[in-house]
C-alpha cells in the first residue's frame, strides 16, 4: 500500500503573513515540517502543496519536493486532493498541517494506523487525553468524543462531553477529555469524494470541517497518541515553539 505525504502551506495569513518561512532556530517552519514526515518510515513520498511561489521555490531549494495548487482552495483538504489527483499510483493521503515544526513520526504512523489494518474507515485522525484543564474550555482547542471502536462520534469547540450534576471547577472529574489533533490519513478515493461535500449546518455552527464528512456518514478513526503537538499561529509562538520542541 503507497502511502503520500502532503503539507498544505499558505502564505498569506492574517495573524503570520509568511508563516511557513519563519525561522525556527535555523530552520523555516517548512522544512522542518517537512523533515520531520520524512522520518516516517512507512510514507514514500512528502510533497508541499502551495500557491505561492516564494514558499515553492524555498522548497526546491532544501532539497524538498513542492507544488503549486490553485489559489481559490477553501481548506488544506481541498488543497491536498488537488495534489492527490496528480500522483499515480497511492493508495491513502496524509494531509499534515504546515505549522507544527515538531511533528512526530510517531503520530503519523499513529494515525495511519485504521487505515492500514481495518476497512471500515476512510478518514482516520488523531487525539491526546487533556492536561490541562483550562483547554476544556478553550473554544481554540477543539474536543473530540469517540466510541469504543475509536469512531468519532463528535468534535466540538465546547466542553464535551458535558459533566451534568458536577460543578466546572471539578472538571473533568473522572472522565478524560481528549483534544483532536489536526493530523488526517485519507483512503485517495474518499478525499476526492469530501471535496464535491456542501457544507453542513454542524459545520458551520461550529467551524469545523470534519463535521461536514461526520455529517455526511463518514466514519472518522481516532488513534490516541500521547504526544503533544507544538503549533504556531502567530509570532510570538515562535519562541514557545522552540523552547518546546527541542526540549521533547
Amino acid at each position: 500500500m503507497k502511502i503520500a505525504g502532503i503539507i498544505p502551506a499558505r502564505y498569506a495569513s492574517t495573524r503570520f503573513p509568511g508563516k511557513p518561512l519563519a525561522d525556527i532556530g535555523g530552520q523555516s517552519l517548512i522544512e522542518r515540517v517537512y523533515r520531520q514526515v520524512r522520518q516516517t518510515t512507512c510514507i514514500q513520498e512528502v510533497v508541499v502543496a502551495t500557491d505561492d511561489e516564494r514558499i515553492l521555490r524555498h522548497v526546491l531549494d532544501f532539497g524538498g519536493q513542492a507544488v503549486m495548487t490553485r489559489s481559490d482552495h477553501a481548506s488544506g483538504t481541498d488543497r491536498c486532493a488537488e495534489v492527490a489527483e496528480a500522483l499515480s499510483g497511492f493508495d491513502i493521503v496524509v494531509n499534515i498541517q504546515g505549522d507544527e515544526p515538531f511533528i512526530r513520526p510517531e503520530q503519523i504512523e499513529a494515525a495511519l494506523e485504521p487505515l492500514l489494518h481495518s476497512s471500515d474507515a476512510g478518514i482516520a485522525t488523531l487525539a491526546k487525553k487533556m492536561d490541562r484543564r483550562e483547554d476544556v474550555f478553550n473554544p481554540n482547542v477543539v474536543k473530540v468524543v469517540f466510541n469504543e471502536r475509536g469512531r468519532a462520534l463528535y468534535f466540538s469547540r465546547s466542553p464535551i462531553p458535558y459533566l451534568r450534576g458536577i460543578p466546572e471547577a471539578e472538571w473533568p472529574g473522572d472522565i478524560d477529555f481528549y483534544k483532536h489533533i489536526g493530523l488526517y490519513a485519507f483512503r485517495r478515493e474518499v478525499l476526492s469524494e469530501l471535496t464535491h461535500l456542501p457544507m453542513s449546518a454542524h459545520e458551520r455552527a461550529e467551524s469545523l470541517e470534519q463535521l461536514r464528512w461526520l455529517d455526511a456518514g463518514y466514519s472518522i478513526a481516532v488513534s490516541v497518541t500521547p504526544f503533544e503537538t507544538i503549533g504556531v499561529d502567530t509570532p510570538e509562538d515562535v519562541a514557545r515553539a522552540l523552547l518546546e520542541g527541542l526540549g521533547q
